[in-house]
């Protein structure tokens, strides 16, 4: 068996084991990608080769990269290659890659001359200031918070995050769907 073969050959386990980690049906995961669930059943098993037509759309899914799903060698660089998203005045930069769950961001807001609207949508927010002064619009409650101050509410709530002053403010944020919240232990003395 060649190098192209066993790289190929372990695509099908990894998926199945990616699969079964999430908690996903092959009924599922065929709504979400479009692929049949005998293909994807195949695929997994080994009875059907992978090429790009299927592993795109899984790694879509999925949302981890292509190298991930085919086992890639790996390069020797240490480095993680993160991808920055913007929005409007936020820099989003994504700290995980798993669909579903918890999700880390390292979240950049820049000054804007727009007043602050307050929205809701689903979820539960975790925050953590990095750097700069966060305004955080919660309700009908506004708080000023520095570098090492930490925020967590339900995004049910009307919010509104920026700079409280005329410099971007960093911070570290945890978004988990609704009911999901950071919990923290205190070793006992």
């Amino acid at each position: 068996m060649d190098e192209l073969d066993e790289v190929l050959a372990g695509v099908g386990p990894r998926l199945r084991e990616l699969r079964r980690e999430r908690g996903i049906t092959l009924a599922s995961l065929s709504e979400a990608t479009g692929i049949s669930e005998s293909t994807l059943s195949r695929l997994e098993s080994g009875g059907r080769r992978p090429n790009l037509e299927l592993l795109l759309p899984l790694a879509r899914t999925y949302g981890v990269p292509l190298d991930e799903l085919v086992g890639a060698p790996q390069t020797g660089d240490p480095r993680v290659h993160l991808r920055p998203v913007t929005r409007g005045a936020m820099t989003y930069v994504p700290l995980t890659r798993r669909a579903g769950g918890l999700h880390a961001h390292k979240l950049v807001i820049h000054p804007s001359a727009a007043e602050p609207t307050l929205k809701t949508h689903e979820g539960y927010e975790w925050l953590y200031v990095l750097n700069g002064r966060l305004r955080l619009c919660l309700g009908d409650r506004s708080l000023v918070m520095a570098p090492g101050e930490v925020a967590e509410f339900d995004t049910h709530v009307p919010h509104w995050l920026g700079p409280d002053d005329d410099r971007p403010v960093e911070l570290l944020i945890i978004f988990g769907p609704q009911g999901e919240r950071a919990h923290l232990r205190a070793r006992p003395k």
